[in-house]
């Protein structure tokens, strides 16, 4: 029997059942209170920035296809 949640090699989902990841929402400037706060809100977007870059790139190596535009 075929199932349709089967994974892929090194256990990533199949193809079809593979979104591509979505950005974070960039703060507004009026989020930050702008008093150096440590971490700062926009510190916590670079870092969810980052993570969504190298999970864009995992994406686009499980779909060539979706890079060769």
């Amino acid at each position: 029997m075929t199932d349709s949640t089967q994974n892929t090699v090194e256990g990533a989902p199949a193809p079809s059942n593979d979104p591509p990841p979505t950005p974070p929402q960039r703060p507004d400037d009026e989020d930050c209170c702008g008093q150096g706060c440590v971490p700062c809100i926009f510190d916590f977007y670079d870092e969810a920035m980052g993570k969504y870059r190298e999970e864009l790139a995992a994406w686009k190596a499980r779909h060539p296809e979706a890079s060769a535009s």
